[in-house]
């Protein structure tokens, strides 16, 4: 069973995978195709990364790869807590410039899917933090873009803005105003 609830972005969605538990523990498909096909989402996921922050206030994003090589991610929490970030950067949509963010964590168990079009980025909310993710095309250094964390006519309301951590690729990052979008807005069908 899986839950999805849609975020104010159209495309971006929460997962909730069903989580079965008993004193033990618990277990949960964190991804099937066949529930993913059941609620009507249909991606090929050809890799899956794993990305370890070792200390709290660490930011990575907001990234994305260009087309041919656009990917869309399934974004999960298997360590500590992350507040994860999605941002329109399709030109032509009606929700351009705008974010949606969500607190995944190992407790919580939630997902966030994030299409192709959509900057991505985290920050880290607890030390050792572990973010597992799925992608839909291998990675392709030179297809890689990024907007600034911290834009303010973006506006992402970061939880913990002032103790970020960035790598200087991140910390150079233009703001949305500089980007060319490589992506057009297309409604899904």
């Amino acid at each position: 069973m899986l839950t999805v609830t849609p975020t104010n972005l159209p495309d971006v969605v929460i997962l909730a995978p069903a989580r079965h538990g008993d004193a033990r523990g618990f277990f949960s498909e964190s991804w099937s195709a066949a529930h993913m096909a059941a609620a009507g989402l249909h991606f090929d996921f050809v890799q899956d990364n794993h990305s370890f922050s070792t200390r709290k206030g660490t930011v990575r994003g907001l990234h994305f790869q260009a087309p041919p090589r656009a990917q869309d991610k399934l974004v999960r929490c298997g360590r500590g807590a992350l507040y994860d970030v999605a941002v329109d950067i399709r030109r032509g949509s009606a929700t351009y410039g705008q974010w949606t963010g969500v607190e995944l964590s190992f407790e919580n168990g939630l997902q966030l899917l994030v299409p192709a079009g959509f900057a991505h980025g985290f920050m880290t909310l607890t030390p050792d933090c572990e973010i597992i993710y799925k992608c839909t095309d291998i990675y392709a250094p030179q297809t890689e873009g990024a907007v600034a964390w911290d834009d303010p006519d973006i506006g992402i309301i970061w939880p913990q803005a002032d103790a970020a951590i960035l790598s200087d690729k991140d910390r150079a990052a233009a703001p949305l105003s500089a980007l060319d979008s490589p992506f057009t807005y297309e409604a899904r069908p």
